[in-house]
């Protein structure tokens, strides 16, 4: 990808300057050293009565040594490739990145307040709350709060968790227990057990086991029968009670659980509000930045066609944008070499290989005719065909 390019080009300016920098302060105390030798014999001869030696003596000896030194030319030298390898770059980075990207997208009336509240939004799941609230007022829309407030909430609990308060995550859980089971999330779970060891490692030995038994039977008990396994491994805990860090347990004190329920409760928060894992404006930020150069290589090839691209149903070449952002399956029939749709959709033949539903009815030209497949030598009837959901 070009970004790779652009990444190598990068390290090589930086590689440059970092040996002519060097090169240049190896310069500079070369430079020091003679000088302040020159220094010393001048302060010599001041205090030597026999006059032996001139300043003017001295002070050709150093100029000698400077120009026999060249330490210009040992400058330009290290400065010359930087220039060059930072020349490179430069041209890589215009080559790159076109800035005129106004014709690598569709004219499309967009919504302003929904675009807006999609920008305050992507600020206040990221916590930045005071540049939230600044954007909509200056964009003069107004209804920010329920937007910012389930976030604030979010922010809060995550800030007691930082410093292991469980108590506001305990009861966020509590209160959203059903919604948090119909997503088969172990987070309401996973808290109580985290509270649970946190009294085993921070409490004296009779009151902390105490206590801790008696949490197990408010909080843990309910989930016993799902969690029977972690159950038994938190009822052998309390044997190591003041010295966990010790028993074989010692695993469930690693600071790495403290940071999985934080990520894992934003997650759920952010399901609970109906909104994905990640910020919507970052994912389509990102997404366009990988799409963009094959959108402007295919926008500059279409205009040497003198054809329009914005017209098309389908772009010609696929945009490669990682697996990361390919949120579901994507069927291209092989014979028409078409998406499919929901009035095409994708079947699959008994023989295993699917096309898509307007392929087997070209192919049989009949619900009852055979038709061989494309793809092997079995044969098969459209009635035979099964459709396939993604």
């Amino acid at each position: 990808m070009e970004i790779d390019s652009l990444r190598e080009g990068f390290d090589r300016v930086a590689e440059k300057r970092a040996l002519s920098s060097a090169k240049a302060l190896e310069a500079v105390d070369h430079l020091v050293n003679e000088v302040e030798q020159a220094i010393v014999k001048l302060q010599m001869m001041n205090t030597d009565s026999t006059g032996n030696v001139d300043h003017t003596t001295i002070l050709a000896e150093l100029k000698a040594k400077l120009n026999e030194m060249a330490l210009l030319n040992q400058l330009e030298g290290s400065q010359k490739e930087l220039n060059v390898a930072l020349s490179k770059y430069l041209k890589l980075l215009e080559k790159s990145f076109n800035p005129d990207i106004s014709k690598a997208y569709r004219n499309v009336d967009f919504e302003v307040h929904t675009v807006n509240n999609i920008i305050a939004n992507h600020f206040y799941r990221q916590g930045l709350f005071d540049l939230g609230d600044m954007f909509l007022r200056e964009c003069g829309e107004s209804g920010g709060q329920s937007l910012k407030l389930p976030f604030q909430e979010m922010y809060g609990i995550l800030e007691a968790m930082k410093v292991r308060n469980l108590e506001p995550a305990l009861s966020w859980a509590a209160n959203n227990h059903d919604q948090l089971l119909q997503n088969g999330s172990m987070l309401e779970f996973k808290l109580y057990q985290l509270q649970f060891v946190e009294i085993l490692s921070k409490g004296s030995r009779d009151g902390a086991r105490e206590e801790a038994i008696q949490y197990a039977r408010t909080h843990l008990v309910p989930f016993a029968s799902v969690h029977k396994e972690e159950f038994q491994k938190l009822m052998a805990c309390i044997l190591w009670v003041g010295r966990l860090d010790q028993s074989p347990y010692s695993e469930l004190m690693s600071s790495a659980h403290w940071d999985k329920l934080a990520e894992e409760l934003t997650h759920q928060f952010c399901s609970l509000l109906g909104q994905s894992r990640e910020s919507p404006l970052s994912v389509a930020v990102s997404a366009g930045f990988q799409g963009l150069p094959t959108l402007l290589k295919l926008m500059q090839v279409m205009a040497a066609k003198k054809q329009e691209w914005q017209v098309m149903k389908q772009l010609p070449v696929p945009i490669d944008i990682g697996p990361e952002f390919q949120y579901h399956s994507v069927f291209v029939c092989p014979v028409l070499r078409e998406q499919s749709t929901e009035e095409n959709p994708p079947m699959r033949m008994p023989c295993g290989h699917v096309v898509s539903k307007q392929s087997i009815m070209k192919l049989s030209k009949s619900s009852s005719r055979p038709f061989k497949c494309p793809y092997c030598p079995s044969e098969a009837v459209a009635s035979h065909c099964k459709q396939l959901h993604f």
